[in-house]
């Protein structure tokens, strides 16, 4: 294991410790009673730093503000995306930041940590199940009610019960189900909530891409570690990908490391502005890409999206709404995933 991987080891131990001593599962809902016009100030915890963990997130928070519809909202997160993914969300008033590495942000981790006394809120919200920062950053609060958000035996039999998104907006409705009659509501979507202004901007720059204006397919093929397909995979898809040239212009979008698994073989965008990608991404037809911080990107955007799953699990982690499928590659060949792009161009 490198360095880094020690250290976020020992971190996940020392809250995993913390967590187990301070939050007893079996008691850990409470029954909330309190008018939902009366709640003014809703804390939800997610520390962690990835980009698809926080758009993943925003189901939630669209969740909560529609619940509770007088209530600000602070988010006791991870690294610094929150201020870029939840940039439009007018409840959201505070986001406590925890350092990505906190061992050589030791003050500032800590002080972020002791933060959470600063505010009393009417109930905290641990987003992540499986999350023991998140639970303990719950249980510290000063907060009237307290949900800790465990797995609901009564719930098992949801088909989406456990995806990440939504598993959280299953379990508060189902808390909330004397006071509220909305369980089988539509689970909201992956947003960014993008400007006007900032979708008209991604359809110029699009548009400037391109000297024949047709309607853009976009690949990603990046990912990280194994969920990352080889270029070997990638040359055959995007060889079978090429039939729709005729009709569409076919767009790379590169990561942040600018590589490519088909070597540049189409035109490509790169970007390190977030917001800028999403309003690029607004304007596609369709985008094609693994599971990846990109992948929920584009789900926010309100493009159809084409997840493709090899490692993860697509029931956690996979996206939905509209016409947007996640095919896990395992299972399904490289025809099925062409079929599903021919049907939804």
């Amino acid at each position: 294991m490198n360095p880094k991987g020690n250290i976020n080891y020992l971190r996940r131990k020392i809250n995993r410790f913390f967590s187990k001593i301070f939050v007893n599962d079996s008691k850990s809902e409470l029954n909330f009673n309190q008018n939902v016009s009366q709640v003014k100030k809703v804390l939800i915890t997610r520390p962690n730093h990835r980009l698809g963990n926080n758009l993943l997130l925003t189901p939630l928070v669209k969740e909560v503000t529609h619940i509770f519809p007088n209530a600000e909202i602070h988010l006791f997160l991870m690294g610094k995306l929150g201020d870029v993914v939840f940039e439009n969300y007018k409840e959201v008033t505070k986001i406590i930041k925890l350092p990505r590495k906190p061992f050589k942000n030791i003050l500032d981790y800590f002080f972020c940590w002791l933060s959470l006394f600063n505010h009393n809120y009417d109930i905290s919200i641990n987003a992540n199940r499986v999350s023991s920062s998140g639970k303990l950053a719950v249980k510290i609060s000063r907060s009237r009610y307290k949900f800790y958000n465990v797995l609901n035996k009564d719930l098992s039999d949801i088909e989406d019960y456990i995806h990440n998104a939504k598993n959280p907006i299953y379990n508060l409705r189902y808390q909330m189900r004397n006071q509220l009659n909305r369980f089988d509501d539509i689970i909201p979507k992956l947003d960014i909530k993008l400007r006007d202004y900032e979708i008209q901007n991604g359809d110029k720059l699009l548009k400037s891409m391109f000297r024949e204006q047709k309607p853009v397919i976009a690949v990603f093929t990046f990912a990280t570690a194994d969920k990352c397909y080889t270029k070997k995979w990638w040359k055959e898809i995007y060889t079978k990908i090429k039939v729709f040239e005729n009709e569409y212009n076919i767009l790379e979008i590169l990561p942040m490391e600018n590589v490519s698994q088909i070597d540049f073989a189409v035109k490509s965008y790169y970007s390190m502005d977030i917001r800028e990608i999403a309003s690029v991404m607004s304007n596609l037809k369709l985008f094609i890409g693994a599971d990846s911080g990109m992948m929920h990107l584009a789900h926010s955007s309100n493009t159809t999206t084409i997840g493709l799953f090899s490692v993860t699990e697509p029931e956690l982690y996979g996206v939905y709404g509209n016409r947007n499928i996640s095919i896990d590659t395992n299972v399904n060949n490289k025809d099925f995933i062409i079929n599903c792009i021919r049907e939804r161009i």
